[in-house]
């Protein structure tokens, strides 16, 4: 299984440069595993984008019915106790956003507290330098 940040579900849902590399990593390993608030950061990316205009809204709605897919099957990781607790301890380490830390604080408590040798899936660029620092073996950047 790995933990997917949003960031990294976006691609799988919507064609980005990066979404065959992710592809990959999702075929090689489709037990996903996100944070709670994914599916809404998710939806809040794909209306972002329709209201941008670079994805239309026909192609948004192909994405939500990918994501409901998606979700359908991974493991989520609600908010409790200890990844807030997480969270506000990688605060205080790393420069991240709280929706940030709150992805890295699910991630700690799906791998037991020891990030050691399990996959983080993300293509934000804090998000990478954080989870490695944690322990985390970063996969899908680059």
């Amino acid at each position: 299984m790995i933990f997917w940040d949003t960031s990294a579900v976006i691609p799988l849902i919507v064609d980005e440069p990066s979404s065959s590399r992710l592809a990959e990593v999702f075929e090689r390993d489709p037990g996903m595993v996100v944070w709670g608030g994914t599916s809404v950061e998710c939806t809040s990316a794909l209306a972002r984008l329709e209201r941008q205009g670079t994805v239309a809204a026909p192609d948004v709605d192909a994405a939500r019915d990918l994501l409901q897919t998606l979700a359908s099957s991974w493991t989520e990781v609600l908010p409790t106790d200890g990844v807030r607790e997480h969270a506000g301890r990688v605060l205080l380490r790393h420069p991240l956003r709280a929706a940030d830390a709150l992805q890295i604080g699910a991630a700690m408590i799906w791998a037991d507290d020891r990030p050691r040798g399990h996959p983080f899936c993300t293509r934000d660029a804090r998000l990478i330098e954080a989870s490695r620092l944690e322990g985390f073996n970063v996969v899908g950047a680059g």
